[in-house]
């Protein structure tokens, strides 16, 4: 395997979430324990057992990149990275995964040059798996998690949207909804709003679902990375707010993303 050949890539990726995926079910249905890092976020142990099997896959596929993974880096464990790196949050939306709306994804990214190049995000839960690796290579597959990570299922490629003349969808945060956003979209025409958790929010817009993501709230690098990546692969964008790019890679800032705005097409 190579990282040069990204649609065989993405397929590992896609093999890798759905194991990760399948750890993940096998805790969602228990009483399971919620454990509160130093910041405060919950964890549960789902989130090691997925992290564990992404990371281990990863390393047999790709030994010599480096990869960046949430769980890790809360316990204090980044790597240099380079020009090539793997994002990883193995469980993203937490909360959901608490709340049991099924809005938690798997979420596993190639970085290359400070940008996204390949990307998975897997819902187990709802069974739908996004991954765009390029510019006109997104697709959506709806498909069961599997621990050997071989269940396939029926897939459609995507495109972002052109607005439409009458305004804006818009999705949001489910859990982190706040003024200042709403103050943000006080610049725009909307005719709708749609809630979602997690990274889905950038794979709705990839889908052509909706039209505009805003986020001024805190996230880090592993949360947008996979979702970013089957975005821009369906022709949307993510950018900051004065409209330079979204870049990866930000150790000088531990990681953190600034405020950020997901959109569809605009051309």
């Amino acid at each position: 395997m190579t990282i040069s050949d990204k649609a065989g890539l993405t397929r590992e990726l896609r093999r890798i979430a759905l194991m990760a995926g399948a750890a993940i079910m096998d805790h969602y249905h228990t009483d399971f324990e919620v454990i509160r890092k130093d910041d405060n976020s919950p964890v549960t142990a789902a989130d090691g057992d997925a992290e564990a099997i992404i990371l281990a896959e990863l390393r047999r596929i790709a030994p010599d990149i480096p990869v960046v993974s949430e769980e890790a880096a809360a316990a204090g464990h980044i790597p240099d990275v380079g020009h090539a790196f793997f994002l990883v949050d193995p469980l993203d939306g937490t909360k959901e995964f608490i709340n049991k709306n099924g809005e938690f994804t798997v979420n596993i990214a190639l970085i290359e040059g400070r940008l996204p190049v390949a990307g998975v995000v897997y819902a187990p839960a709802k069974e739908r798996m996004f991954f765009g690796h390029g510019m006109g290579h997104a697709f959506e597959e709806t498909v069961a998690a599997c621990s050997k990570g071989s269940n396939e299922g029926p897939s459609r490629a995507i495109a972002a949207r052109r607005p439409a003349n009458d305004g804006l969808v818009v999705i949001a945060s489910r859990t982190h909804r706040d003024t200042k956003t709403d103050e943000y979209l006080n610049l725009y025409k909307v005719k709708e709003f749609l809630a979602a958790g997690s990274s889905l929010k950038f794979c709705v817009i990839a889908a052509g679902e909706a039209d505009l993501y805003p986020r001024h709230g805190r996230t880090m690098e592993w949360d947008t990375a996979a979702g970013h990546a089957v975005l821009a692969a369906a022709g949307g964008s993510v950018t900051q707010l004065d409209g330079t790019p979204l870049i990866y890679g930000k150790t000088e800032r531990g990681l953190d993303n600034p405020f950020f705005v997901a959109r569809g097409r605009l051309d």
